[in-house]
């Protein structure tokens, strides 16, 4: 067939599949061109007539589509790309604009929603002009304090976790000071953030027992209110919540949004989006597909525990099963679950642009992580992770910053998180850290640059943490500053720290409870306080460190188990020495040597933080 016919032929084909509010074209070499209509089906057209006609480039044009229901790509799509024909100026909207406002009462507008009086549309999240918008929060400020016990030990992860399972009634009930829920507080449209250790449940309301001052959920948390001693909740969705301008509520009982515009916001003029899907591009089993240069905003989330991680949620980018594939230059932002979720490896991200999310940023397992920008993660769902991995994953070369709990966290084998730059985790819960490692076997934490990481209570926090079975691992190269405890360590062996530069302003601590055969060698601690090693027994070689405390306090710990057994002061000399490096760390993670002629003694190797972070953006 020659090119004319075979243009005319593959137009022909797409004439059928065209509607009238979007159309597509095909263009030489086998081409489809999408162009923007006031619905997805364009790009759902396109994506069928490149099967039909056997075309492996969709070229998606500048414009917003919206999507009604996910699109989904399996085996029939082998070796297709699609991209933008301009990189970020092709945006994936997931939901619908919500217009008709009116005032409501003195401050605020609604737009009425038969859906959602109807109980056929509910949704978690709302973009007022390109802002993902507060919901209204009950307190405005902190937490509220529950009167819920759980007062069952937890027998670690690996240990089988609560020692007695919680009853159906302890992961649906929570007993209230009935001071704090109004009695005008509407149950259909309360739910409520349990807080836990390192998680967190956000649940509905079924019923409120004011008599016994006892409220029931609509489904199960992750763990029992009063679980690890927290007693801590917030209340979202109810009017009594809307605290200030830039927030909103889901009135269900009544059908309708409503919103208390910022100062300046016109309702008659504003972009306001609702979430009608919880995924809008799926990959399920292709091969060597690729995404290119697409944005994608506004996503759903059902109203369940996230669990560990959030990650009981879908991703508004989801690869399932799909070898090879590639998500390159996207931008995730505003959506409520997770910006990118992958499942049975494979798949590459690189110089992606993930933000304003409500969940993880990116979760998946075997997968490659590269040059990509991870920012404001959980947004809604504080136990969220910027970048969650498990098995062989390379996690390489990437800024990430401003998460509620642990910024990047890694298990299984062989994994590599290497030359990251990480600040500002850690904002809400405990027992993370900068990168955490959970079970690795054989892993590595290479030359990454960790600082403003705060401590804010419960079971700590940490710069480079290794926990339950992570076994013959390394941690070296890395820099940490403004971080109490830069190395964490529990119920692990056989692992090495070295060559490593924690620097902070108070004490310092180094911990190993419940660990075994640890090697920490030619590091360079410097703390302007004491330098602890609590569990010093745990290591079997501590050797060609420079340790310079400003109080001259250098103390080692003997633990069993979790008690301390006693403390001794850390002898200096041919091992260890307390000479001041005279160095310091520049807010690019440069390290600035003053005295090189310790570090050439203990033939320690000069390392550089500065070269943490992203190399190139698309």
């Amino acid at each position: 067939m020659g090119e004319t016919m075979k243009r005319k032929h593959v137009f022909g084909m797409l004439v059928g599949l065209m509607s009238a509010s979007a159309f597509v074209f095909g263009a030489d070499g086998g081409v489809i061109v999408v162009a923007p209509g006031t619905a997805i089906a364009a790009l759902d057209a396109g994506i069928e007539a490149a099967q039909k006609v056997g075309a492996k480039l969709i070229e998606i044009e500048p414009g917003e589509y919206f999507v009604e229901q996910t699109i989904s790509l399996d085996s029939k799509d082998n070796g297709l790309t699609i991209h933008s024909q301009e990189a970020g100026k092709a945006i994936l909207n997931g939901g619908k604009k919500i217009t008709g406002w009116q005032k409501d009462g003195e401050n605020f507008y609604s737009a009425t929603l038969p859906e959602v009086k109807e109980g056929k549309w509910d949704f978690r999240m709302l973009v007022v002009n390109g802002r993902m918008a507060s919901r209204s929060r009950w307190p405005k400020t902190g937490r509220l304090t529950h009167e819920s016990r759980f007062d069952v030990p937890w027998m670690s992860t690996t240990g089988g976790g609560w020692q007695r399972k919680p009853t159906h009634e302890e992961l649906t009930t929570m007993k209230f000071k009935a001071a704090d829920i109004g009695a005008g507080f509407e149950p259909k449209n309360a739910e409520i953030t349990v807080y836990h250790m390192w998680d967190e449940s956000m649940v509905g309301v079924a019923s409120i027992d004011r008599a016994t001052s006892m409220i029931t959920f609509s489904s199960e948390m992750g763990h029992p209110a009063g679980a690890f001693g927290v007693n801590e909740y917030v209340v979202w969705n109810v009017r009594e919540g809307m605290n200030e301008p830039g927030q909103w509520y889901l009135d269900r009982a009544a059908g309708k949004v409503v919103y208390w515009p910022l100062a300046g916001e016109d309702m008659s003029k504003a972009t306001v989006y609702a979430p009608t899907v919880e995924t809008i591009v799926k990959v399920n089993g292709a091969k060597d597909v690729t995404i290119r240069g697409l944005a994608f905003s506004v996503t759903n989330t059902p109203l369940k525990a996230g669990g560990f991680g959030a990650g009981n949620f879908d991703g508004a980018v989801q690869v399932n099963k799909a070898g090879g594939c590639k998500l390159v230059g996207l931008e995730v932002f505003n959506v409520a679950g997770q910006g990118i979720k992958v499942s049975g490896g494979g798949t590459t991200i690189d110089v992606c642009h993930i933000h304003d999310i409500g969940a993880c940023g990116i979760q998946g397992e075997r997968i490659r992580i590269v040059n990509s920008h991870i920012h404001h993660i959980g947004r809604m769902y504080p136990s969220a992770i910027a970048v969650s991995s498990g098995g062989s994953s390379l996690i390489s070369h990437n800024e990430v910053h401003d998460c509620p709990y642990s910024a990047i966290i890694c298990g299984g084998a062989g994994g590599v998180v290497e030359y990251n730059r990480i600040s500002q985790a850690m904002l809400e819960l405990h027992d993370g850290g900068a990168i955490y490692m959970f079970a690795g076997k054989g892993s590595v934490m290479r030359g990454n640059f960790a600082f403003d990481i705060p401590d804010t209570g419960g079971y700590g926090s940490s710069a480079y943490y290794l926990d339950e079975q992570s076994e013959d691992c390394v941690v070296e190269k890395n820099v940490s500053i403004g971080i109490a405890r830069p190395s964490h360590n529990h119920m692990a062996k056989r692992n090495t720290i070295r060559n490593n530069v924690f620097v902070y302003d108070g004490d310092m601590t180094i911990t190993f409870p419940r660990c075994g055969e640890y090697v920490f060698e030619k590091n360079i601690l410097v703390a302007k306080g004491l330098i602890l090693f609590q569990g010093i027994n745990n290591v079997s070689m501590l050797s060609g460190n420079v340790l310079f405390s400003g109080s001259g306090k250098r103390v080692g710990e003997t633990l069993k188990d979790y008690g301390g057994t006693g403390r001794t002061d850390i002898a200096m000399g041919e091992n260890n020495k307390a000479v001041d490096p005279k160095i310091s760390v520049e807010s690019s993670g440069k390290v600035v040597y003053g005295d090189s002629a310790i570090l050439e003694t203990l033939k320690i190797e000069k390392i550089d933080g500065s070269t943490a972070g992203t190399k190139s953006r698309f």
